[in-house]
């Protein structure tokens, strides 16, 4: 295993060179793929429509065709669900990443690609090696196994051809090649169970037998298993049972929350965290330095981003940024060209930029995911940080959190209801509801303009909730496991009413 471990770690720095030429040409090699992607789908039924042939430069591009969000392509991708290819993209699209960025009752089905899984998803994977073993050259990743916590696919059957749909880590499992097996744990019979419960304690009993120095997944899913693995084995922390560990790879949600609990069950400061933006939709951003909380926007997936200041998103014709307009500390919806046929896509996350050269990233929230009851515009960047500080000043730990408004009524003032799942529950709460408060008025001048003397907007309410609430929620919903998680700010009561409703029965 050292000599496999010496192998692959050389194979990965050497992508190192390339990642810097992007880094270096960021424009240049933006432009040539939007070139490629054109060029590309030229005579898909899209391409032929909007005469990609005749777009020369990105600002026909931009003039010649319009946003388009899910609801937009929905009825090409139901066409090309049931079998018809061509549409969007010229190769054979056969899978379907089933997006569950949120507890939406409504599944967004994200077409997957060839191209998509090898030059974007697998691509990132191997980058995220290459930039981990960049950073840690005496890293022993290799010498051990990994585990992906990954979620369930299904097999649609369309005119005696096989279609396959599912949670986009599960595609990547499935797709993975031979080789990659040897180096993971469990096996795929586990690694691809859909019944979650089950799941979770199939995979704890398989993986304790092995030395595991890895794993990959949402955080709070990630704990589940790692509190699993405690209680079966009666260890008190995973580096009894596993002492070899060494990186977890997080995203899908600010692992600010998560990182107090993390630390407990991870006691070493040896243990390192590699923060990564790999959507259903494509592989966006990956942490390339140790101290940082940043990402590098990663420009040669097969991708080509154009972004949208937040103040003009939804509007008829909103402003639409290249690359090289943007500019640092302002939030931006994402809008991305992909190869595997998404179209000046809206994925609705919005992003920061906190360097330029290179550029690099942090997600700050969701377009759909903020409260705006008041006009506060509290987004979830805001809510994560003071949170944080919240958590450090009371020596409290949250397990998990929503926020919604709670509107004005008669002579009653308006507030935000925070819904709070605690593992360690501060001693005062009074002084955990004054520090959140605070901290969201130092990081949001219009919430500190509505919160102005009490005038507008109450100090916030918090609900202590009992262990385990939201994930029997979720699993009400039939949303446990894999990438589903937890929404963080809604601009309506409907999750946060569920929740309270669900807690009224028992």
């Amino acid at each position: 295993m050292a000599l496999i471990n010496a192998v692959v770690s050389w194979l990965m720095k050497k992508r190192i060179h390339q990642i810097e030429l992007f880094m270096k040409y960021p424009h240049e090699v933006q432009t040539e793929w939007l070139r490629k992607l054109l060029a590309t789908a030229r005579n898909t039924e899209l391409g032929k429509h909007y005469d990609f042939k005749s777009i020369v430069v990105p600002d026909q591009f931009k003039q010649r065709l319009p946003l388009f969000d899910y609801e937009s392509l929905k009825g090409s991708i139901n066409r090309l669900r049931k079998g018809e290819q061509n549409i969007l993209w010229p190769s054979e699209i056969k899978w379907f990443a089933k997006s569950s960025g949120t507890t939406s009752d409504k599944s967004k089905f994200i077409p997957v690609s060839q191209e998509a899984l090898e030059e974007c998803h697998f691509k990132g994977g191997k980058d995220l090696l290459s930039i981990y073993c960049n950073n840690h050259t005496e890293t022993k990743l290799f010498d051990g196994k990994a585990i992906a916590m990954g979620g369930s696919h299904q097999i649609m059957e369309v005119n005696n051809e096989s279609y396959y749909q599912g949670d986009l880590s599960a595609i990547l499992i499935q797709n993975l090649p031979g080789w990659v097996e040897f180096m993971r744990t469990p096996n795929l019979s586990i690694a691809l169970m859909d019944e979650w419960e089950s799941k979770i304690e199939k995979m704890a009993m398989a993986t304790i037998q092995h030395d595991v120095t890895n794993i990959s997944g949402v955080p709070s899913w990630t704990l589940l298993l790692f509190k699993r693995v405690l209680e079966l084995t009666g260890k008190s922390n995973i580096l009894e049972v596993w002492p070899n560990f060494e990186l977890f790879i997080h995203g899908g949600v600010n692992f600010s929350p998560y990182r107090e609990q993390f630390r407990l069950i991870l006691p070493s400061e040896k243990v390192n965290y590699l923060e990564t933006y790999n959507a259903s939709e494509g592989f966006f951003g990956i942490q390339d330095r140790n101290s940082a909380d940043d990402m590098l926007l990663m420009l040669d997936y097969g991708i080509y981003y154009e972004f949208i200041p937040l103040d003009k998103v939804g509007l008829e014709e909103p402003e639409v940024l290249c690359l090289d307009q943007v500019k640092l500390f302002t939030n931006y919806a994402m809008v991305i060209t992909t190869n595997a046929g998404l179209w000046r896509y809206q994925i609705g996350d919005t992003v920061h930029f906190t360097s330029l050269e290179p550029f690099r990233i942090k997600i700050s929230g969701r377009t759909r995911n903020f409260i705006n009851a008041f006009g506060e515009e509290l987004i979830i960047d805001n809510a994560e940080k003071a949170i944080a500080i919240a958590c450090e000043r009371s020596r409290a730990i949250i397990t998990e959190y929503t926020a919604a408004p709670v509107y004005l009524q008669g002579d009653q003032k308006g507030a935000h209801e925070w819904l709070i799942e605690f593992e360690k529950k501060p001693d005062d709460l009074a002084f955990f509801t004054s520090s959140l408060d605070t901290a969201l008025k130092s990081l949001n001048s219009d919430y500190e303009a509505k919160r102005y003397h009490g005038l507008l907007l109450e100090e916030p309410r918090i609900r202590v909730l009992p262990p385990h609430t939201f994930y029997n929620w979720l699993k009400m919903k039939g949303k446990l496991g894999g990438q589903h998680k937890v929404p963080r700010l809604s601009n309506d009561r409907k999750y946060v009413d569920e929740i309270l409703q669900l807690l009224s029965k028992d």
